[in-house]
């Protein structure tokens, strides 16, 4: 493992949850890092791979959020579960590497602990797909994507649907994923890009790579590397309603085994990255 900044336990982390990724770093509690030196250049706005905090919704990420925000709060949080899920999304809550110059990212890079916890690849894309598309109060998700993804797949669509786009079906949503045209247009949004692609695994070298389902064990794991495990301990949270591999079957079910082989195409590379097997339900003939 690489070793600690003196003075203070500031790591690099990447968190994956169904659907979406996040970098967070501890910054010290103890001690603030030391100032920036003079003429280094302020970070530049525009979007990179580097750009890593994002907005997720689902639990994992949000606890992770919850967790950095006791340890940078100096005091006025000491329990993850006290702060509410809102606020823990709230932008400026924590600091992404974006904010930091070129020689600053890099520093960090080198010198923190990384890490970056991944999912079984069609877990993840059932658990976007619930998690965006059918639940009401998603309505951003359903008008940025739902109202395209109904337009271009389902043949003759109610003017209720192309308006609000919140009844995208599973077969849907899995022909939009796989047409050539939709990364052709736009990236993938972060809740259903390849994790290879979201926290680019060969390019960062990551200390620890945890997986969701292991989630709880793993998070302990990076907090008593980081020598945080007696000041926070990372929530856990009931798990009657997550998306695991008996529910994908489920869902899978109904694709077709074209559909089926060419999405495998398409996360293949995570799929491998990782060592998650192919699922046994996956029927490609």
């Amino acid at each position: 493992m690489m070793g600690m900044p003196r003075g203070g336990r500031l790591f690099l982390a990447t968190c994956l949850c169904s659907l979406f990724v996040l970098v967070l770093y501890f910054q010290s509690i103890t001690k603030p890092e030391p100032p920036l030196k003079s003429g280094s250049r302020p970070a530049k706005s525009r979007r990179s791979p580097l750009q890593t905090l994002y907005k997720g919704d689902q639990v994992a990420c949000t606890n992770w959020k919850r967790v950095l925000m006791v340890l940078t709060s100096d005091g006025r949080y000491t329990d993850p579960l006290a702060i509410p899920a809102n606020e823990a999304h709230v932008a400026g809550n924590l600091r992404t590497l974006s904010e930091f110059s070129v020689a600053e990212i890099n520093q960090r890079l080198r010198s923190y602990l990384k890490f970056i916890f991944v999912r079984e690849p069609f877990e993840r894309i059932v658990s976007a797909y619930r998690n965006k598309f059918t639940r009401s109060y998603n309505t951003a998700f359903h008008k940025r994507y739902g109202t395209k993804i109904i337009q271009r797949y389902r043949t003759d669509p109610e003017p209720d649907a192309l308006e609000k786009g919140n009844d995208v079906t599973f077969r849907e949503f899995v022909q939009y994923l796989v047409d050539p045209r939709t990364q052709r247009e736009e990236p993938f949004n972060e809740h259903w890009e390849r994790v290879h692609s979201l926290c680019h695994p060969c390019l960062i070298h990551y200390d620890v790579v945890g997986k969701y389902e292991t989630l709880e064990p793993d998070a302990q794991a990076v907090l008593r590397l980081a020598s945080v495990e007696g000041t926070v301990q990372f929530p856990t949270s009931g798990k009657s309603t997550r998306t695991d591999g008996n529910m994908a079957a489920r869902f899978f079910k109904h694709i077709s085994p074209f559909y089926q082989k060419k999405l495998f195409n398409l996360y293949r590379m995570d799929f491998m990255l990782f060592n998650y097997s192919t699922p046994d339900y996956l029927r490609t003939r």
